[in-house]
């Protein structure tokens, strides 16, 4: 089963495009509440390329590593990549009126409810969206 996600970013194509990659953005709105934040992000965005986010609650209880493999690089337009898992996921950055629409389709994984995985991969757009907005 796959799930989409989506927002639209008002900013500049490049910005958001970078804003995506960058470790030090990553850190900054990767999360999908306020109990939880990424502690270490690494990106080496090509095709055959790996990335990680350390992902932790901030009371210290638990964490994971969101990591996974390029397996396609459309500088400034998709990325998709294969998770540790194997699920696999597309990324889009497509202009549009007012911004930059940022579309994500997924593998559902089978421990999760759908709607509970869509509703955390939304929040984490969102926090996104407003981090790359917020910056200007």
């Amino acid at each position: 089963m796959k799930i989409t996600v989506e927002t639209l970013v008002n900013a500049a194509p490049d910005r958001v495009w970078d804003a995506w990659n960058t470790p030090e953005d990553i850190r900054a709105w990767n999360s999908a509440g306020e109990d939880w934040h990424t502690t270490e992000s690494t990106v080496d965005l090509r095709e055959g390329g790996t990335f990680r986010s350390r992902m932790e609650a901030k009371d210290g209880s638990e964490g994971f590593d969101f990591e996974g493999t390029y397996t396609r690089v459309v500088p400034g337009r998709a990325i998709e990549y294969r998770m540790s898992d194997g699920r696999e996921v597309t990324v889009e950055f497509a202009e549009a009126p007012g911004g930059v629409r940022v579309r994500e389709t997924f593998d559902a994984e089978n421990e999760f409810p759908p709607e509970f995985q869509r509703q955390g991969w939304q929040a984490i757009l969102d926090n996104f969206g407003r981090h790359v907005q917020a910056k200007g």
